[in-house]
């Protein structure tokens, strides 16, 4: 059985920061891109950011370019999401997500593979 399994969210004050994992298990992620998605109550999920299978290549929106950060270890078939400077807006439940193909894609309906979320609050 496939699982995403996120870890590392929590209360934060503004200007903090947290590194986010989503250790995959039931199979290797290592040839498919991955990426992190967030929600906040009442809003439409929101991609974060995605690294190709090779992690040659990254995406990011606006909002957290800059702040955020998304790497991977396919040794660990793990995912991580480092971020800085976080803002009450910030918050969310975040969940991470794999791809069955190996580039980046901003689209959630993009990702086949998800997990069930961390909440992340940034106090002000």
């Amino acid at each position: 059985q496939v699982q995403l399994v996120e870890s590392g969210g929590g209360l934060v004050q503004a200007g903090g920061s947290l590194r986010l994992s989503c250790a995959a298990s039931g199979r290797t992620f290592s040839n498919n891109a991955m990426g992190w998605f967030r929600q906040a109550p009442g809003k439409e999920r929101e991609f974060v950011a995605a690294m190709a299978w090779n992690g040659d290549n990254t995406g990011y929106p606006d909002s957290v370019k800059g702040r955020f950060t998304i790497s991977r270890d396919n040794t660990k078939n793990t995912l991580y999401l480092q971020m800085n400077s976080l803002k009450p807006e910030d918050t969310a439940v975040y969940y991470c997500a794999a791809r069955r193909g190996m580039v980046v894609r901003a689209i959630a309906s993009e990702y086949l593979y998800w997990g069930q979320g961390t909440q992340v609050t940034v106090s002000s």
